[in-house]
């Protein structure tokens, strides 16, 4: 403090606290000339790279809604698909189903037509046997009555065209007898 109150004395008035004119004068224009060459060179570059970076910005920002967009397109279009195929799918089932009936019931009317054929065979074959039996009985019961006719009438009924036409009158009568007694 001595050494500041020393040269107060000697210097006689100057307040180191005050600068000089020139100095303000000087720091100024220095002042000046750094603000006009910031607003000249540095200004600009920083609101292009500003406007640089919010376009980017921006683009990205378009971009991410194109791209949510194009998600949200494809997952309506990945429902609508799923929701035809599950459509399909039934449709699919139901004409599995709709030809399933329509097997089982043209194997029905195939048994039903074999089963028919098979029962229709059998009473072909039946009424074959019954008629060959039938015509084996009269030959064999027409013998008989012959041969009991010639024992009790005492002649021989060996004339064939005789024999035959007594042993059809004879069955004739007895189916005659026989016919009223079946019915009642």
């Amino acid at each position: 403090m001595k050494t500041q109150m020393l040269l107060a004395a000697e210097g006689g008035g100057h307040n180191p606290i005050i600068p000089e004119p020139v100095e303000i004068v000087v720091g100024l224009v220095a002042f000046l000339l750094l603000l006009f060459v910031l607003w000249k060179y540095a200004v600009p570059r920083f609101e292009k790279v500003y406007e640089e970076r919010s376009k980017r910005i921006e683009g990205g920002i378009e971009k991410a809604e194109a791209a949510q967009a194009e998600a949200q397109r494809t997952l309506e279009q990945y429902k609508s698909q799923l929701a035809e195929a599950r459509a399909e799918a039934a449709r699919i089932r139901d004409d599995a189903r709709a030809e399933g009936q329509q097997i089982v019931e043209e194997m029905r009317a195939q048994a039903q037509a074999e089963s028919e054929r098979i029962v229709s065979a059998g009473q072909s074959a039946l009424a074959a046997q019954r008629a060959q039996i039938v015509a084996e009985l009269r030959a064999d019961l027409g013998r008989q009555a012959v041969d009991l006719a010639s024992r009790v009438v005492g002649e021989s009924l060996e004339d064939e065209a005789r024999r035959r036409g007594t042993v059809d009158r004879f069955l004739d009568e007895l189916e005659a007898t026989a016919a009223p007694a079946s019915k009642a």
